[in-house]
């Protein structure tokens, strides 16, 4: 038996963003091709890997057992091919990111760049959606990964993943009252250029309580039954739910988590860079 690779990755990939659909998404695969590299590794193992009920899918016994082996060979298949492929390219690169891109995610990017470019070096900042479209068009930053609405997209931006904004709140509180305990993410929060303007159009008083830095701590005050917050809908679940206002509000928009660079040539360093968060993420390895 053979195990290969890819077919590897994409049962992984199907298994961590829920479904065909999502994980062709991420794979930029049709979901007929998804659907065929699962089905030859059952083939290859000669037993089901999956649980099929309806669009709930999930490991079988055999499926779970293969999953930490199979996430160990892709990670070091893909360290090995990064090894080989090291380059003597040299330089620094201005890395920015929103919170939609935890610690760990990047750390496992940085570490990987760092491997196919031993001699290039990266700084890496945490900021706001808000502050690091400036720093990009300045020039005091090479490279941003923010998220925008659909018409702020410029030709040049690549989309790393859409997401879908929801109203929650905790499952145990209602927030009803008035005004509306509102948490967001601080003085700069992208999303505060459209939520507030939604509330007041609807007559919604509201006062901020809470300020985090990235939507895992917005989820964790949302859940702690803090106030009402605006989040993707990859965050909902468990004891975090959608928010019934008290009154009908206008849709909120849907925002693009977007890589963006310096306008005009890329240097070399920054060109390497931005291929490999594009190949990280059209893998799977990193997740919307």
């Amino acid at each position: 038996m053979q195990l290969d690779i890819e077919s590897l990755r994409t049962l992984l990939a199907v298994l961590d963003h829920g479904g065909m659909t999502r994980a062709a998404e991420q794979l930029h695969m049709s979901q007929s091709a998804v659907s065929r590299k699962v089905q030859r590794l059952e083939d290859r193992v000669g037993r089901p890997l999956l649980i099929r009920d309806g669009h709930d899918l999930r490991p079988t016994r055999d499926g779970r057992a293969l999953l930490a082996d199979a996430r160990t060979m892709i990670e070091l298949h893909d360290r090995t091919v990064a090894r080989l492929e090291s380059s003597d390219l040299t330089g620094t690169v201005r890395l920015a990111s929103n919170g939609e891109v935890n610690a760990c995610q990047i750390a496992s990017l940085l570490g990987m760049f760092k491997l196919r470019h031993p001699g290039a070096r990266v700084e890496f900042t945490l900021d706001h959606t808000g502050s690091l479209g400036g720093h990009v068009d300045d020039g005091s930053i090479d490279i941003a990964i923010v998220q925008v609405t659909e018409e702020r997209i410029r030709p040049t931006d690549h989309v790393l993943w859409p997401e879908d904004l929801v109203w929650t709140t905790s499952a145990a509180e209602t927030f009803d009252m008035s005004p509306v305990p509102f948490i967001d993410f601080g003085l700069h929060c992208y999303y505060n250029s459209f939520t507030h303007t939604i509330l007041n159009d609807a007559g919604v008083d509201f006062a901020t309580v809470f300020s985090a830095a990235s939507s895992v701590d917005v989820r964790a005050a949302v859940e702690a039954g803090i106030g009402v917050a605006v989040l993707g809908s990859r965050y909902v679940g468990g004891d975090v739910v959608e928010w019934t206002p008290p009154v009908e509000l206008a849709p909120l928009p849907k925002v693009f988590q977007i890589l963006r660079t310096v306008p005009g040539e890329r240097p070399e360093a920054v060109a390497a860079l931005v291929e490999t968060i594009q190949t990280e993420f059209t893998r799977g390895r990193l997740p919307a």
